[in-house]
């Protein structure tokens, strides 16, 4: 029975395991890296990449609508679907191309083709891999194990009425042309892109959520103005009770009742599930790892160490479901493949700040703890806001629509989170992030420089009334180089 013996074992060849190959390697050439589906990121293939491919040409068209405000005239912009959808897969297919650049340039020795499965603690049994690929060897033994074996789409039951028709986001990116007509269900990161976007470039969209959520938004009074501009644009149903899917010839009919509305039946092309997604840890027999599982299946592990528990496994990026972002997933790897290196001295590590953003219209974006989180953890915190109706740059744009909410602590000061909806907020998100990394206080940042005139000046404004919540008053002045006493 042939084993190969290493030092480190990565099962997932995706972000975090591609970034834990590298790390591992600076301290080790006995290491096996472990892939039994395709090769390539989900960003990549289809996640980050053709999402914002699809988005740019709707928001190319979409821009034509607000011309004739601006005094200029326009056609209605006519969309050739077959055009948008192959310069979407031309792209994509690019940037799979890097990424499996980036594995072919790994020592082939240390790839191995093969599903993986835990044996015992330390033992992986392999078998042969999607592509029928034969794994050289019958079982890795490794002293470290990294599992990076990422995630996929979660589809509640409910949907599977739909059989051919229901479609998930990897199967819009290799359309040859757009439909007619798609139900999204789904009102999260990639539902909201991908509704946004088919609408702009002219297919019937519905859009379908739970419990009112949209955008990943805690903040109640953020995730309102969501809904209001998102259902200005898109049918909405947020609320939706008695779901029902069926088939009808080629059609997919979807049966649901609004709150306060009698039911209602619409037909559609397809059903685009984006409810969410499931870590890939199933088929790894962890019962066999000797971990603890938490209520989900997945190890406990210390998102500081990526260490599950006090053993020899470390796990990464989507598959341990804690943070499900390309950023996350590559510090993850790296942190991951670190430590497993330098086992078993272990040691924790302070964690980036939580950015995101959805890439919408407007775009919706947090940046440290969001709403939701600080009233868990029971923080004493202010609010300030802005709106930008009226907010100067915006408003010359006209693309002056959105909410920013921050949140500071009571007594420090402390600038902590923020959540949003507004324009080009992807910027003022990642303004954010950092000075909250920093860990700048509310009068600190508004001591930074604010141009004139740009939409971060709306931040400035939400800023002013963070501190004047706070009780501190208006923002202090410039440090005073050359003033006389009392100045």
């Amino acid at each position: 029975m042939s084993t190969r013996e290493v030092d480190i074992a990565i099962i997932g060849s995706g972000t975090a395991g591609m970034s834990a190959y590298r790390q591992a390697r600076k301290r080790t050439d006995r290491i096996a890296l472990i892939e039994g589906g395709p090769f390539g990121t989900t960003c990549a293939r289809v996640g980050c990449m053709p999402s914002k491919l699809l988005i740019a040409a709707a928001e190319a068209r979409h821009r034509l609508a607000v011309l004739p405000a601006f005094g200029i005239a326009s056609d209605a912009g006519r969309v050739d679907g077959r055009a948008v959808m192959k310069r979407v897969r031309d792209e994509r297919d690019r940037f799979v191309g890097f990424v499996l650049d980036a594995v072919a340039g790994f020592d082939p020795a240390h790839v191995l083709r093969a599903h993986a499965e835990f044996e015992d603690p330390h033992t992986l049994k392999l078998s042969p891999a999607m592509d029928g690929s034969v794994p050289p060897v019958e079982r890795v033994r490794a002293g470290r194990i990294i599992i990076a074996t990422g995630s996929r789409p979660a589809i509640p039951a409910v949907l599977r009425a739909a059989g051919d028709r229901l479609i998930i986001s990897d199967d819009v990116f290799d359309w040859q042309d757009l439909p007619g007509s798609v139900a999204v269900f789904g009102a999260g990161v990639i539902g909201l892109e991908l509704g946004q976007a088919l609408h702009r470039l002219g297919v019937r969209v519905h859009l379908f959520g739970r419990d009112g959520r949209i955008g990943a938004i805690s903040d109640p009074v953020v995730r309102a103005e969501a809904r209001r501009l998102i259902a200005a644009e898109l049918p909405l149903s947020l609320d939706a009770a008695d779901v029902r899917v069926e088939r009808d010839g080629e059609a997919v009919v979807v049966h649901f009742t609004d709150p306060g509305s009698a039911a209602t039946s619409e037909r559609f092309d397809y059903l685009l599930a984006a409810t969410g997604r499931t870590p890939n840890v199933e088929m790894l027999a962890l019962e066999h790892s000797g971990l603890e599982l938490d209520a989900r299946g997945l190890p406990v592990f210390d998102p500081q160490t990526t260490r599950a528990g006090d053993s020899h496994v470390f796990i990464a990026g989507d598959a341990d479901a804690d943070r499900v972002l390309l950023h996350e997933a590559a510090d993850e790897g790296h942190l991951a493949g670190e430590q497993a290196a330098r086992y078993p001295a272990v040691y924790r590590h302070t964690r980036r700040t939580p950015l995101g953003v959805v890439f919408s219209d407007p775009q919706i974006a947090y940046a440290g703890r969001r709403h939701a989180q600080l009233l868990a953890d029971g923080v004493d915190f202010a609010v300030g806001e802005v709106s930008f109706e009226d907010q100067g740059r915006s408003r010359v744009m006209l693309v002056n629509h959105g909410l920013l909410r921050v949140y500071g602590e009571q007594g420090s000061g402390l600038l902590l989170g923020a959540e949003m909806i507004g324009p080009q907020n992807e910027h003022i998100a990642h303004l954010l992030a950092w000075a909250i990394q920093a860990r700048m206080t509310v009068a600190g940042v508004l001591q930074m420089p604010f141009y004139h005139p740009t939409i971060e000046e709306g931040l400035r404004t939400a800023l002013r009334e963070l501190l004047t919540a706070l009780g501190m008053g208006a923002a202090p002045p410039l440090h005073c180089i050359d003033c006389g006493p009392g100045a």
